[in-house]
């Protein structure tokens, strides 16, 4: 139970306040900020809540986990869940605060959502949004198994984590506002209205396929590091 709370916390806190910089602060920070809001809430979430749970606060990342043979499957149920209502609990907390803007509305200023095509950032359409989140998340995955393997310094992992979470929102914004994490999509399509929900079906199976091959690389040891 410590390590399903210990999830939601984390997801709440990396929903909240990296959707939150979006949604209330974009303007002022703009695109790096965002970025640096998303990688600094994981950094820090990685050292309050790693050594309960892992900090996986993200399904891909647990889905990758148990692909590279490092956590049953039978336990990822219960971190899936507690991840989803994490982010859920953040997006209408946020809702709740914006709201209290009066020149605010969610179909207007959004809640942070993930998407593509007309209308939304830079445009992309659907290969390219379909593509970046299954590469960035492999990527992602791959800084995440390497950084938390035997013989690495794990007091370092949570900084190549969160910095490279930065990395991946600096490059993705305009792409697809970057989620790389299935429940940082969720709980914001679920307020945002119908086209981020018609939407969020790539952001659940493109991360997850990213998470799962670079798992799988790791399982068969094709990235484990040299004996000495």
């Amino acid at each position: 139970m410590n390590k399903l709370i210990a999830e939601c916390i984390g997801t709440f806190t990396l929903v909240l306040l990296g959707c939150g910089a979006a949604v209330i602060a974009g303007g002022e920070i703009g695109f790096v900020g965002i970025s640096f809001a998303f990688g600094l809430a994981l950094i820090g979430m990685a050292y309050a809540i790693g050594p309960v749970s892992g900090c996986h606060i993200n399904p891909a990342v647990t889905l990758g986990v148990v692909a590279a043979g490092r956590m049953p499957l039978s336990e990822a149920g219960g971190y899936i869940a507690a991840q989803i209502t994490g982010a859920i609990l953040a997006a209408l907390v946020l809702l709740i605060i914006a709201s209290g803007q009066a020149e605010y509305s969610v179909a207007t200023n959004g809640l942070g959502q993930n998407g593509w095509g007309a209308g939304y950032l830079g445009e992309y359409g659907l290969g390219a949004a379909f593509v970046f989140e299954l590469v960035a998340t492999f990527l992602f995955l791959v800084v995440i198994l390497g950084s938390t393997g035997d013989g690495v310094p794990a007091s370092l992992a949570g900084i190549a984590i969160g910095l490279m979470l930065v990395v991946i929102h600096l490059v993705g914004i305009t792409v697809t506002g970057v989620s790389v994490n299935p429940a940082r999509s969720i709980g914001p399509a679920l307020f945002a209205g119908a086209t981020a929900l018609g939407q969020l079906w790539l952001f659940i199976i493109a991360p997850i396929l990213g998470a799962l091959l670079a798992g799988m690389v790791f399982r068969t040891g094709l990235l484990d590091m040299p004996k000495a």
